[in-house]
């Protein structure tokens, strides 16, 4: 925590404003407003409740296509379930590990063509050919993807973009924030983000109209009525007054906690860099990562057989938790059966993977413990 955060949960009891209305929301969306220079914010319950409303507001409806990245946590992939559309997964690329251009133009193609269908006649027994009603591309980690050539094929065939930046606020590409090159974006506020409001996400866009739908829809779509009415399908999707005063304190301290971050990934990089087999998940040129986890990559054929499972059982026995990378979506069970594009950049990221630990609190001890376990084991 910050410090100012319970001044504002306290403000949130003092005034008795403790359901999803109040003076700390409106203030909330005004500093990720102002931090992201994103247009307008809603905040929202979850980073995928953001998405799941995105595609509503896209009008993604069942049997419709939309594309997603694959290397990257289900809450990306589920809000397209919800709806009962069909998730079209590509790989990714090796410079950023997030959605390859080419990949993502190759699966366009399939979907327009019918070859999609063709080749998943249950998913689709009309053999239908149809374009593509968004696309999720997602900055893993923190790094930013390849936005600009992914803007570039989303603009050739007219599809949206909805750039889930749930692990990516305070990383920018060109100067510009992460969440705020696609028609939506989304950011998370879960407990194990950079910072948190406890659980909570946003939604955001350029378009006023847009997020004042999004409220809408959030507050269980209540008609503007005397009595309880209903027109459209509404969801309980608003952040409670009292997360969003946790918010707002998090807010204030986002820069400190990105530079402890980014300290984090220095540290790791320097004292690793002299040992065969280790790469960095690391930022590219005009590109500034928030490094929310610190990932790298170990090739056991150069460091005598040391892998990441290695690395990590010889740390959890120490009392050091490090994870491993997220698995790819079309690995996953649920998700196997459905189309993939690309080829296995994904698959190798998440085979020879691994999260350092990387919290904003950790001292140069810990670093350092970590460090020196690690080179013990080698």
């Amino acid at each position: 925590m910050g410090g100012k955060e319970q001044v504002y949960v306290d403000e949130a009891f003092a005034g008795n404003w403790i359901a999803p209305i109040g003076e700390n929301i409106n203030q909330f969306e005004k500093e990720i407003e102002s931090f992201s220079d994103c247009g307008h914010a809603a905040a929202l319950s979850s980073g995928t409740a953001a998405i799941h409303l995105a595609l509503i507001l896209l009008g993604v409806k069942r049997g419709d296509y939309v594309i997603c990245q694959s290397l990257t946590f289900c809450a990306s992939a589920n809000p397209i379930m919800y709806l009962g559309a069909i998730p079209i997964f590509v790989d990714s690329e090796p410079d950023t590990w997030n959605m390859c251009p080419v990949a993502l133009e190759n699966a366009i193609a399939a979907c327009m063509d019918g070859t999609v269908a063709k080749n998943h006649p249950s998913l689709m027994p009309n053999n239908e050919k149809q374009k593509p009603k968004a696309i999720i591309p997602v900055h893993l980690y923190g790094m930013p993807a390849k936005m600009e050539e992914l803007m570039d094929v989303a603009s050739k065939y007219n599809i949206p973009i909805v750039e889930d930046a749930a692990e990516a606020i305070g990383s920018t590409l060109n100067g510009k924030a992460c969440g705020t090159f696609g028609q939506y974006g989304v950011y998370s506020f879960n407990g194990n983000k950079i910072i948190t409001s406890s659980g909570g996400g946003a939604l955001v866009s350029i378009e006023k109209e847009n997020i004042d739908r999004a409220k809408f829809l959030a507050t269980q779509a209540r008609d503007d009525a005397p009595h309880y009415q209903h027109s459209v399908i509404g969801y309980n999707y608003r952040l409670s007054n009292v997360s969003a005063g946790i918010g707002r304190g998090q807010m204030e301290v986002l820069p400190e906690r990105v530079k402890q971050r980014r300290a984090n990934f220095e540290f790791y990089k320097n004292s690793f860099s002299h040992l065969p087999g280790i790469s960095f998940l690391h930022e590219g040129e005009k590109v500034y990562s928030n490094y929310w986890l610190t990932c790298m990559l170990i090739d056991p054929k150069l460091t005598n057989g040391i892998d990441n499972d290695k690395i990590r059982n010889f740390l959890d026995g120490l009392n050091i938790e490090s994870r491993p990378i997220w698995k790819p979506m079309h690995l996953q069970p649920v998700y196997d059966s459905f189309p993939y594009f690309g080829t296995d950049i994904a698959e190798k990221i998440f085979e020879f993977g691994l999260c350092l630990p990387s919290g904003s609190s950790m001292s140069e001890d810990d670093r350092n413990r970590v460090v020196d376990a690690v080179l013990s084991l080698f």
